[in-house]
């Protein structure tokens, strides 16, 4: 409590600060339940997490995070669309099963990789059947859906070759996979 109000407005206060003050109200408080509540108070603090570059999940998946992964996946898998070389790709990998499953393997990784550094498996509500995480599967859904859909919509495939066609789509599906992972975990702020 013997900081200035001058030295609260030089920047923004944090958790650190709050911990601070905590810290020297326990060392004041004269009654057992002041100080409980006190030590309470700080153990609370201490779970709060601090805010970084990388959003935190707060709460289960939700409209506006399928719309941040939908934007995620649409910007990310524009150019791979439109892009000649992504079909030759594609189909390059739809004749190589090991390939085409390595790059699924892939994928997976870097959508679980992204989202792990939004720690979306703290959200412990978040869950199908109670044991797998919604998330990465709603985004993974989401951008494999819209590669579909933009894909056939476009003509960018033809279906008459569902082999090769699936090839082309899982290489942009998993581009907007991780543009939808990114998306979802940038800050809202």
């Amino acid at each position: 409590m013997a900081r200035t109000e001058s030295s609260r407005i030089d920047r923004d206060a944090d958790i650190d600060d709050v911990l601070t003050e905590l810290d020297e109200l326990e060392d004041i408080v004269d009654r057992d339940e002041e100080l409980q509540q006190v030590r309470e108070t700080m153990q609370t603090a201490r779970q709060v997490r601090r805010r970084g570059i990388i959003g935190r999940f707060q709460s289960q998946f939700g409209p506006r995070d399928a719309g941040e992964a939908l934007v995620g996946s649409f910007v990310f898998g524009m150019p791979m669309i439109v892009e000649d070389g992504a079909l030759e790709i594609g189909r390059f990998i739809a004749k190589r099963p090991p390939v085409l499953l390595l790059t699924l393997l892939f994928g997976g990784t870097l959508v679980f990789g992204i989202l792990h550094a939004g720690e979306f498996e703290q959200v412990v509500e978040d869950r199908l059947f109670g044991v797998v995480p919604l998330r990465p599967v709603a985004i993974m859904c989401i951008a494999g859906g819209l590669a579909i859909v933009l894909m056939t919509g476009w003509g960018r495939v033809a279906w008459s070759e569902p082999l090769i066609a699936g090839g082309q789509t899982v290489l942009i599906g998993v581009v907007m996979s991780v543009g939808a992972s990114i998306g979802d975990i940038l800050p809202e702020n």
